[in-house]
């Protein structure tokens, strides 16, 4: 019996990149980091544009990062329950905007399945009336939060499925992570006009005007900020506005919340990426004095 080889992305983009830059650039590519500085020196010679050049070296990063790494928390994820009827599924999936929804078992914090917003369409009346959502959810999988994420990107190749349940080292359910999280790893996000630094997730536009990183934790936005916010529910500025709105907001949308005004700047289906906060306390000392604004 013949055994076929697995397939590696990783090695086989090394593979033929290597080979590439052997027979045009006479390069010998021996470790990951001789092909990454190659392809840094191709970017700012504009040999490669630097969208190419971050895609390559994101995919190339997908084997050192986990699960854990981009996961949803459980407590931002939307769930049915097995007994909901047809009236309050609908409600939920056109509130959310998501086409995907994890089933919980009735009286207990198993997940049965995933239901398939698209499955619902071809319902009768009675098949709507008498809904019964163990004929309609699909089987779920389950995944470590230690699980590599190259290895991830290739299971949700194999099973083609776009969603999956994270679990802890006791089994229990800890979060989510979609196919579209997983590739945002590789193609990243589109590049933004505000350009807010890695190292500093808050970026001063006017004293009381800032751009803010959804992920930024709510102890760093009160003390920068001089605000109070409560931070023992929620652990970034994301995770109190996504629950202030109800729903994950789209770009665009507005929200004040004590004398904040709050504008979602970027946004997908699963999670607030940049915020624009606008100052509206009165006769506060202005923040981050130090920090020089834009022009």
């Amino acid at each position: 019996m013949t055994t076929m080889n697995k397939f590696n992305p990783l090695q086989y983009l090394k593979e033929q990149t290597n080979q590439m830059m052997k027979k045009i650039l006479h390069w010998e590519i021996c470790s990951k980091e001789d092909l990454l500085f190659q392809l840094k020196q191709c970017s700012q010679n504009s040999i490669i544009n630097h969208e190419t050049c971050a895609i390559i070296e994101n995919t190339l990063n997908l084997a050192e990062m986990r699960v854990r790494d981009i996961m949803m928390p459980k407590g931002q994820m939307i769930i049915i329950h097995e007994n909901a009827n047809y009236a309050e599924i609908i409600k939920l999936i056109t509130e959310s905007g998501h086409s995907r929804f994890p089933v919980l078992a009735n009286h207990s914090d198993d997940i049965r399945g995933i239901l398939h917003a698209k499955d619902l369409l071809n319902l009768n009346d009675d098949e709507k009336e008498n809904i019964d959502l163990g004929d309609l959810i699909r089987s779920v999988n389950f995944v470590p939060e230690s699980k590599r994420l190259d290895a991830l990107l290739k299971e949700f190749k194999q099973n083609r499925n776009h969603m999956v349940i994270v679990v802890n080292e006791y089994g229990q359910t800890i979060g989510f992570v979609t196919l579209e999280d997983t590739i945002e790893q590789i193609l990243g996000d589109i590049a933004d006009e505000f350009d807010v630094d890695e190292e500093d997730p808050i970026k001063l536009l006017s004293p009381k005007h800032f751009i803010i990183r959804a992920d930024t934790e709510l102890d760093i936005f009160n003390e920068r900020l001089n605000s109070q916010m409560d931070d023992t529910q929620f652990d970034t500025i994301g995770g109190l506005l996504t629950a202030q709105f109800g729903y994950t907001p789209k770009q665009g949308e507005k929200l004040n919340y004590k004398n904040f005004q709050f504008k979602i700047l970027s946004a997908n289906s699963r999670r607030i990426k940049l915020i624009e906060c606008l100052d509206k306390r009165q006769d506060l000392p202005n923040t981050q004095s130090d920090t020089k604004s834009l022009s």
